[in-house]
């Protein structure tokens, strides 16, 4: 896939994870510039789950399968909006813990996509 996709997404979803971290930290709830912070997090992982399609669809493989694929895939886009309802319905330093755990997952998962289509070769 887009090594450079895969290494921003990861690198904003470890950012996110960071700064909603520290927000746990200091006892604070998720503000509305976490929200934002998500949505911009959740954009890129949709941005990298259309570019995955394309990618599949003209004829180029993944190593380890198409279906394992797709399900990162999905699984990636979906961490973060639901990290971000779960905080909105914990509207205490644990919603802001919620949501850094949901970036730190999506920084794992984007290593597994990159292992998936052959990035790493054994």
């Amino acid at each position: 896939m887009l090594d450079v996709l895969t290494i921003v997404v990861s690198a904003t979803a470890l950012l996110l994870a960071a700064w909603c971290g520290f927000a746990a930290f200091r006892d604070q709830p998720t503000k509305d510039w976490h929200f934002i912070g998500m949505a911009v997090v959740a954009v890129l992982a949709l941005v990298q789950l259309v570019v995955g399609v394309i990618k599949v669809s003209t004829g180029e493989k993944p190593v380890d399968g198409t279906t394992i694929f797709f399900a990162y895939l999905v699984g990636a886009a979906c961490t973060v909006p639901a990290a971000a309802f779960m905080s909105l319905t914990e509207r205490t330093r644990w919603g802001s813990a919620v949501v850094a755990a949901g970036g730190l997952i999506l920084a794992v998962l984007e290593v597994r996509l990159y292992d998936i289509w052959g990035g790493v070769s054994a």
